[in-house]
C-alpha cells in the first residue's frame, strides 16, 4: 500500500468530537450567552453587541480611545469604529480630540449615554446573577479562577509564547 494512502486512512480515523472539544465548547457558551443577554439590550435600546460593549467599556472606564476599547473588549478596530460610529448618531457617545495627537480621539459617554449604562449595569448583573444560579460561593470563586486561567493561557497561545509551562497560580 503507498505510505500517502494509508496516512490519509488513518488520519480518517482520528475524529474530533465538538461536543468534548473544550476550544469549542467554550465558543458556543459565549456565543448563547451573548446572545441572551443581547437580546434584553437590543429589545431596550436597539444596541446590538459591539454598541453594548463599547457602552460597557466606557461606563467603566471613562474617557478612553478607540484602540483602548478594541484591546479591552477583543474587538477588531473596523467594529469598534461602526459602533462608536452609530453611538456617535445616536448621542450616546460623545469625542474629544487629543491635543497631544491630533490624530487620535477620546471617547466618553454622553449624558444620555450614561442613563443607558446606569440603567443597563443592573440588568446585566441580574443576568449575570441568574446565569451562576445555583452555584455556591466557592463554585462561582472556581469559576472565576478557572476562567482567568484560561484566558491567560489562550493570550499565550495567541502571542505564541513558550506554553509547555504550567501558568502559575
Amino acid at each position: 500500500m503507498d505510505a500517502r494512502v494509508a496516512d490519509k486512512s488513518s488520519m480518517s480515523d482520528v475524529k474530533l468530537e465538538l461536543d468534548s472539544f473544550l476550544p469549542y465548547r467554550l465558543n458556543v457558551l459565549a456565543n448563547v450567552v451573548s446572545q441572551a443577554l443581547s437580546g434584553i439590550y437590543a429589545e431596550r435600546y436597539g444596541l446590538g453587541i459591539p454598541e453594548w460593549r463599547v457602552i460597557a467599556t466606557l461606563g467603566q472606564f471613562g474617557s478612553v480611545t478607540a484602540k483602548d476599547i478594541g484591546i479591552h473588549s477583543h474587538m477588531h478596530k473596523t467594529k469598534v469604529s461602526r459602533a462608536v460610529a452609530s453611538l456617535m448618531r445616536r448621542r450616546l457617545v460623545q469625542r474629544r480630540i487629543n491635543r497631544q495627537d491630533l490624530r487620535e480621539a477620546f471617547l466618553s459617554l454622553s449624558r444620555e449615554g450614561q442613563i443607558v449604562y446606569s440603567d443597563l449595569v443592573p440588568v446585566a448583573q441580574r443576568f449575570a446573577a441568574d446565569l451562576s444560579e445555583g452555584f455556591s460561593p466557592h463554585e462561582r470563586d472556581q469559576l472565576d479562577d478557572l476562567l482567568t486561567r484560561l484566558t491567560e493561557r489562550s493570550l499565550r497561545l495567541l502571542a505564541g509564547a513558550d506554553v509547555s509551562q504550567p501558568v502559575s497560580d
